[in-house]
């Protein structure tokens, strides 16, 4: 059996006892939340600059050209190299997720880019001669920078949730039903929403730098808080969004993943009191806040977009391109040829270690966790390898790598052959044993058999918790 022509090595990047995920997703959660606030600044500031045309704001032009136009500024500008950090990390993490999502959406990410070009001019011609223009000037910079960030997000976030759910895209290729797929206008909607929000309570922070009277703080503040009334839409959106994704994603979100259940939480508890605050306190009361409470319901709405990024990234395992691509970047319908050959055995990469290792074997066990394991997990620091299976016994640990998509049904199935798994099993024995000099070699042909018949038993498709084959076989059943 000959190696599927799909495969490609690359190398791999270590960040320590620091899982993969962890870097990215620091670098994601950070980049996400300014570039959202740069999308609900350029709104609030379209919204204030029409009040004061309309002289209904009269301290709107002193608050427009003021420190929020630059802190709208320094956003987009922070979010777009953030935005090329989020690129380089992505590359070394999972390079070939980012090569389909290119070769899928080359020409609709293009669109994207000039998109984001018209944001960044429309911006900086703001940011530098907006104070000595007329206001109905000003108003079409200020639209034509707000539009311009709406629709950058509107084309990322097609392809981002295009990861979830690609619909159709699955059976037929098309790049339109892969865009417009099940989740895309949920997400959209909820991240405007988020997006005015942020805009919101950033500018209340900027308000109360402002050395203006009393009333007029509280008139801005009144008049900021104006774009957060639309977050009593974000629980039927939310609704809307967790019954267009998957049944499985749904249940790792709601209780069948401790982690992503908790995070969940976190957003959804910020929310609610981000939420709740605003309708009573600034809303309902019309009444003013400090800067301490302004920068704190920030840090609130950073929580929630914390929790909501995770949840979103999470809840697409065992993909990272659902039903196409594993999230260790191998393919399901490689799964089955991988097993016969060995999933590393064309691997051209040494390991920057080698000699650390006493024995082929161990060598072996090392470039399949590098291969297979470690875009999720490290050896011994966050996620670690020893932390989830250095307490059981080595057969244990043979069945469960075996039964890996059994096991945990978020995980993908093990691609290797059983001198792969074996050698694995030996690298996690050896390391729990503090890593000694000497080192045997496990190669008896009894278990080594046993180990065949379990990934056989096991087979190569994706698991299912028990709720959802239950499910589905009561589905089959009635057809």
């Amino acid at each position: 059996m000959n190696l599927p022509e799909t495969i490609t090595y690359y190398p791999i990047q270590d960040y320590g006892p620091m899982m993969k995920g962890m870097a990215i997703g620091g670098l994601g959660i950070f980049h996400v939340f300014l570039a959202q606030f740069a999308i609900g600044g350029g709104m609030l500031m379209c919204y204030f600059q029409w009040l004061q045309s309309r002289g209904q704001l009269p301290q709107g032009r002193k608050f427009l050209d003021g420190y929020f136009k630059a802190l709208v500024l320094v956003s987009f500008v922070v979010g777009a190299l953030t935005g090329v950090g989020m690129w380089f990390t992505s590359i070394q993490v999972s390079p070939r997720t980012i090569g389909m999502m290119v070769d899928t959406f080359h020409w609709l990410w293009a669109i994207e880019w000039t998109f984001f070009s018209l944001e960044i001019a429309a911006g900086y011609a703001f940011y530098r001669y907006g104070d000595v223009l007329e206001d109905a000037m000003r108003m079409k910079l200020l639209v034509l920078y707000s539009v311009a960030s709406w629709f950058s997000l509107f084309w990322i976030n097609g392809i981002l949730s295009w990861q979830l759910t690609p619909g159709q895209w699955v059976d037929n290729g098309d790049i339109w039903a892969g865009f417009f797929n099940p989740s895309f206008w949920p997400s959209l909607i909820f991240r405007t929403l988020v997006c005015m929000a942020l805009g919101s309570l950033a500018a209340m922070v900027v308000i109360n730098t402002m050395k203006i009277s009393d009333d007029d703080r509280r008139t801005l503040i009144g008049k900021a808080a104006h774009l957060l009334a639309p977050m009593a839409l974000m629980p039927v959106i939310g609704a809307w969004f967790m019954a267009v994704i998957p049944a499985d994603s749904r249940a790792w979100a709601l209780g069948g993943s401790a982690v992503m259940t908790n995070f969940l939480m976190i957003a959804i508890g910020a929310s609610a009191l981000l939420g709740a605050y605003a309708a009573i306190w600034l809303v309902w009361r019309k009444m003013s806040i400090s800067i301490a409470t302004a920068v704190l319901l920030c840090a609130l709405a950073f929580g929630a977009t914390a929790g909501g990024e995770f949840v979103r990234e999470g809840v697409r395992k065992p993909f990272t391109v659902r039903q196409t691509l594993y999230s260790n970047a191998i393919a399901p319908d490689e799964v089955a040829s991988l097993r016969q050959i060995g999933s590393v055995t064309h691997d051209p990469y040494p390991l920057a270690d080698d000699a650390r290792y006493p024995n082929d074997q161990l060598r072996l066990g090392a470039k399949v966790y590098r291969f297979q394991c470690s875009v999720c997990h490290t050896l011994g620091g966050a996620n670690g390898v020893l932390h989830l299976m250095g307490t059981w016994s080595p057969q244990q640990q043979r069945l469960n790598v075996a039964r890996l998509q059994h096991t945990k049904a978020f995980m993908p199935p093990f691609a290797g052959n059983a001198a792969e798994l074996e050698a694995l099993v030996q690298l996690t024995r050896w390391m729990v044993e503090d890593e000694p000099e000497q080192w045997p070699i496990s190669n008896d042909p009894a278990v080594m058999a046993s180990i065949e018949q379990m990934l056989k038993d096991a087979g190569t498709a994706p698991g299912e918790e028990p709720a959802m084959r239950k499910a589905r076989q009561r589905k089959e059943a009635k057809r």
